[in-house]
Parts: structure tokens; sequence; C-alpha cells
């Protein structure tokens, strides 16, 4: 029923054609320059060209393909400015659209999963989808009580097509990797193999979205859509109009950039510590920044729209106190400390010995915007510290080749450079201590911490 499936030999064959289209690329620049033009110049048309090439097969292919690009779309504040512009048009892309399914398959696929009859279940349906991503597409539709919905159906074979690309894509991971300085690719295609299943299940994907509707329910700043209907490929869940915050990022009004940066860093933190889950999804494409409306009984404020819960970290506990402790520890000075607690946890391993000093620098990114009230994060600070980690004379990437992440610790990492990375591209000004002093375990002193989190440190296991 489906394309993916049936045109495996031409998805396989146009992943293997990128690493000879950038070998391709280089020969064709060294001739450029050997012809007397500057190398400088030369970089950025193959930069150019490479972009082009990437970002079109991965957004064509859906699948796996599309996935890699989207977990790279958060990185690419990361990238040089002079390099910076063709990946961010050709990543923004892949946040928002993908080519549709045809709308035959569309329709086989309801008929399958919610009977001969899917049509009595709507008063509405678009066949042109609204939206479309890696491994499904929206339709926006009008459920038989009269509200309005969307309906995210999933591609036939999409597994399948997952899996192949991943592991054809983790072939070539290191020439993918100077695509975003400082950051090791296979290892990210690794972890977005390792959870397809999840992405898979929409039965999954329908509790944990129940699990965030349900309590964020009558929150002032962060709105998620109920869940109206879940089956095997398909489930419809209320529509959620607002601004993407792509277009927030591209065109939004500074007051618009720093109100959303300020949301998802909230998200960010409060959820896990809400509902014992992590969204660990976080480019643009998921989010909405929505306008203040009568109904929501907010003081004029723009909301903070939350999408596709379909991979998520299960923290029960809410986020490790190891993580608030260390941090708290850190802003104190106490380095010595902070280096044998992650030690303890595994960060250090018992066979190396490293400067504490060094090791609280490399972690620089995620230390420095909580060191002040409040903090601007921009695509130069962005760009300055992946050059840093990246750059291998410096001791920054000597040592992060010597550091070593615990995998209960492996999502969380991704989730939260990520956030970085989009928070980066909106160019917001943030309180991140705020949200740090009201939902990281272990960031406040016991007797300073709020109700929600001394409740979870009260859960928390013996010694967290």
């Amino acid at each position: 029923m489906s394309d993916l499936p049936r045109k495996a030999v031409t998805r396989t064959a146009k992943l293997a054609a990128l690493p000879l289209g950038f070998a391709g690329r280089a020969t064709w620049g060294l001739g450029k320059r050997i012809g007397g033009r500057s190398a400088e110049l030369v970089a950025r048309e193959v930069q150019q060209r490479t972009a082009d090439q990437l970002f079109k097969v991965l957004g064509e292919l859906k699948g796996g393909a599309m996935k890699l690009g989207q977990a790279l779309s958060v990185f690419e504040s990361a990238l040089p400015e002079e390099v910076a512009g063709p990946y961010r048009a050709a990543l923004t892309k892949l946040q928002e659209a993908a080519p549709p399914m045809p709308s035959d398959t569309v329709h086989a696929v309801l008929e399958e999963r919610l009977g001969e009859g899917w049509r009595e279940l709507f008063l509405e349906f678009e066949d042109r989808p609204s939206a479309a991503a890696s491994i499904g597409q929206v339709h926006r539709a009008v459920w038989h009580d009269g509200r309005n919905v969307a309906v995210k159906v999933q591609y036939p074979g999409a597994g399948q097509a997952l899996l192949s690309d991943l592991t054809q894509l983790s072939r070539f991971a290191r020439l993918l990797g100077p695509l975003v300085p400082g950051m090791d690719i296979k290892p990210l295609i690794t972890e977005l193999r390792d959870r397809v299943s999840e992405e898979l299940d929409y039965e999954q994907e329908a509790r944990s979205q129940r699990d965030h509707a349900e309590e964020f329910a009558d929150d002032p700043d962060v709105v998620i859509p109920g869940v109206v209907h879940q089956s095997d490929q398909v489930l419809v869940t209320e529509w959620m109009d607002g601004v993407p915050l792509a277009e927030v990022i591209a065109e939004g009004t500074p007051e618009q950039r720093d109100r959303a940066g300020q949301l998802l860093a909230r998200f960010l933190f409060s959820g896990p510590a809400r509902t014992g889950l992590l969204h660990a999804d976080p480019h643009p494409g998921n989010f909405r920044l929505l306008p203040p409306g009568e109904e929501s009984g907010d003081d004029g404020q723009w909301r903070l729209g939350v999408l596709d819960f379909g991979t998520v970290d299960r923290l029960p506990g809410g986020l490790p106190q190891t993580i608030g402790h260390s941090l708290r520890l850190t802003l104190a000075g106490e380095a010595e400390v902070v280096y044998e607690l992650l030690r303890e946890e595994g960060f250090v391993k018992d066979s190396v010995d490293l400067d504490p000093d060094a090791v609280l620098d490399y972690l620089l990114p995620i230390i420095e915007p909580a060191q002040v009230e409040e903090f601007t994060f921009t695509r130069s600070w962005m760009r300055n510290q992946a050059a840093r980690i990246a750059d291998p004379r410096s001791p920054a990437h000597q040592l992060g080749k010597q550091l070593n992440l615990p995998p209960a610790y492996l999502l969380i990492h991704r989730v939260t450079l990520s956030t970085i990375g989009v928070l980066c591209q909106l160019g917001a000004a943030v309180r991140l201590r705020d949200e740090l002093e009201s939902w990281l375990p272990g960031f406040l002193p016991e007797d300073e911490q709020g109700p929600v989190v001394q409740e979870l440190a009260g859960d928390a296991p013996a010694g967290a």
C-alpha cells in the first residue's frame, strides 16, 4: 500500500549518493582553487551545494532521513554565519513540510484503521495535508461533534523506512560530522534508531499527550491539545492554531521571541516535574505561539502550544537531582565537589583523572545562562561554544573525548542542547535561573524548593 518500502532500492541509492556528492564537491572545489578563485568563496559555494543536496534528499525521503534532518535543524545556530544561510533555509523547510502522501493511500489507511464508515466520524476532512513529518502527516478535519481536529496518519511502512534510512546514514555519519561543529552525529543516529518503536506507537503517544493535556489543562502559559481518538496508525487530537515557532524565528518581534524562549525553557523544566515525562523532540515544528484569548483568563500574554508527544523520556521523579545539585554547587564555585559528584554519577570514569576546573569550563554552555538573572541566547554565542569544543587543538575538545555520558542522561542531554539551539535561533532573552529555581530538583537547598519540587525530592530514590 505504501511507496516507502516499495521504493527501498531508490531510497538506498539516493542516500548512498550523498557521500559521493560530498567527495565530488570537494574535488570540484579543489579545481576551482587551482583555477585561481579564493578558498573562502569556493568554501561558501561548496557549502551551498552541500546544503541543497543533503536537505533536498532528506526532505524527499521522509522516514529516518527526514528525522535526522529535523534533529540537526535545532543546531543550525552553531554553523559559521558565512555558511549558515543556505542551511537555515533548507532546514526550515524540513521543520514544517514534506512531500505529501497520496490521498488514496490516506483513505486506505483510515478505512483499515477506523473502519469502512470512517467518513461518518467526520463532518469535514481535508485531503490536502496541513503538515508532514518523518513518519506521518496531519490532516485538518471536523470531528462528528463539531470540534476542529488534527488527524495524524502514519505512513504505511514507516517503521521499515526509518530503520533502513538510519542504518544507511550511520554508515557515513563521519562525513556528516562537519555539518554541525563539535557534534558527533553517530550517537544521535543510534539514539534515533533505538526509539523507532516509540515513534510508531500512537497508543503510547496518546497516553503521553493525555497526561500532559490533563496536567496543563488550566495552565496560563502552556497549551496541550487534547486527544480525541486513537487507533493503530491514526491519532486524532484537538486542532491548534497559532504562529509556528519557525515563523517566530524568521520574523517574530523581540517581544514574541523573548516570550517564546521563556515558555520553551519553562516547559523544558516544568514538564518532567509535573508529569514525570520529558518532551524529547524540541524542534520548532512542534511548537506554536498562541495569541492571548479570552478563554485562557491570562493577562494578555502569548502562550506556548506544544505538539507531538511521540518521543518522551520517562522520569518519574522529574529530572535527576544530580543535575540541579551539581549546577548549584558549580555556581557557588565548588568545582572539586561537583567533580566528585560527576564521577559518582559516571560522567567521569574511575580510570580517568581530570582537572575539575577544566570539566566545568567544558560545561559552560549549560552553566553560563544560569549565572545571570537574564541571559540572551544568540547565534554568535552558540557558534563560539561549538567552535571551542570542535577545535582539535583546544583543551575543551581534548577533555570532551575523555568524559562519559551515562545512558540515563543521553536523551536529557540532547533535549537540553536542542532547546538551547532553538533559544539561540530565537535570539531570546530568557530568565533561565527563574525556571531552574522553580522546577529543577536540587538547584536550590531543600528548604527553599517549591512544593512540587519538594514532593519530587521526597519520592526520589535514596542517594539521588
